[in-house]
């Protein structure tokens, strides 16, 4: 549930009508724009749509699917979607530009009262969480604006090589997004977090040693396969946390990982620019590397959350009535093999 829209999940779906909308009225201003305000405008507008189907979409997933596991692997799913639209975006946006132009390319009802935001935003698991989102999307928010110009500088690349530097990353996002989904909760959600976000840093080091676009698969492919496991791993996360610390409303804090995504490609392209002039392009990969491994430990404090003792009760009373376990450690509750177990137990 969304905090601004306290309705059942079904009715979450004006959101996405409004998203699509705003969706489609960007694209167009995109297409005939010929100033920079209007094309700041279309490209706020885009983000302010995009907001209303992520929020809207992850929230009802985390209310459709309560267990712990499902949950996991339908959000894996779902980010999947958004690698195969970065995936047909790419490459066939510089080919439409190259041969075309410009304007071809652009042609639930909840019983219970949700936790304020500035609640979860207190919440130091909540906070680290986040942390690793925009961490993590930073690095390729810098590279979008900065590796095209830094190609055509160092390979004299053509046009139609900078978009398809970016598939690499597009398909193992995709991979790595499913994959993890199901992997993740079997070897640990916050190890596969810090995993990735070793991998993050190792990737954007190994960028600035490729002479060709060749050279950049490797580095591309494990930033985007490395980003898909974070990004699987921690919206599986941010929903077990208000489980098991707040009340299970959704909505706020989607809200929060979507901002926190906001602020990697927010931050990333807006001072990678400047960066990239003052200290040049590999220092630059070097820093934002070395940020995302140093922050990587951090994910270890996820290991084992601490549960709120109200909600304790609740997660002890379905332990007893599911087969399945709701701890990320794969600790927790025995579960009894049938109905008669205690009985053959006790005649043994």
């Amino acid at each position: 549930m969304d905090p601004l829209n306290p309705h059942p999940v079904w009715l979450q779906v004006p959101d996405i009508k409004v998203e699509n909308v705003s969706q489609y009225v960007s694209t167009i201003m995109f297409a005939f724009s010929g100033t920079y305000a209007l094309l700041f405008f279309a490209r706020s507008l885009q983000g302010i749509g995009s907001s209303f189907s992520s929020v809207a979409g992850l929230g009802m997933l985390a209310s459709v699917y309560t267990d712990d596991e499902e949950r996991g692997i339908a959000m894996g799913v779902a980010l999947g979607g958004l690698a195969l639209g970065v995936l047909s975006e790419t490459h066939t946006h510089t080919h439409t530009h190259t041969l075309s132009s410009a304007q071809l390319c652009w042609s639930v009802f909840q019983s219970v009262e949700g936790t304020p935001l500035f609640t979860l935003l207190k919440d130091p698991y909540i906070f680290v969480s986040a942390g690793s989102l925009c961490f993590a999307n930073m690095g390729v928010a810098i590279l979008e604006p900065t590796l095209p110009i830094w190609m055509m500088q160092t390979m004299c690349s053509p046009k139609w090589q900078l978009g398809m530097a970016f598939l690499p990353a597009s398909v193992s996002y995709l991979i790595g997004t499913n994959l993890f989904g199901i992997l993740a909760n079997k070897m640990g959600r916050w190890l596969c977090s810090m995993l990735g976000m070793f991998i993050v840093g190792i990737s954007l080091l190994c960028v600035p040693f490729a002479t060709s676009i060749y050279g950049l698969i490797g580095p591309n492919g494990g930033l985007g396969f490395a980003i898909g496991m974070v990004d699987s791993s921690m919206m599986a996360i941010m929903g077990y946390l208000v489980d098991i610390r707040h009340a299970s409303v959704y909505g706020s804090v989607y809200a929060i990982a979507d901002v926190a995504l906001c602020m990697g490609f927010a931050i990333g392209p807006s001072t990678g620019g400047v960066l990239v002039q003052a200290v040049g392009f590999p220092c630059l990969m070097v820093f934002i590397g070395v940020i995302n491994i140093l922050y990587a430990p951090f994910c270890f404090l996820l290991r084992n959350p601490a549960v709120r003792e109200e909600n304790m009760a609740i997660i002890d009373q379905e332990c007893v009535m599911t087969m399945k376990n709701y701890n990320t450690n794969k600790g927790g509750c025995e579960f009894p093999l049938s109905d008669n177990s205690e009985e053959e137990e006790t005649e043994e």
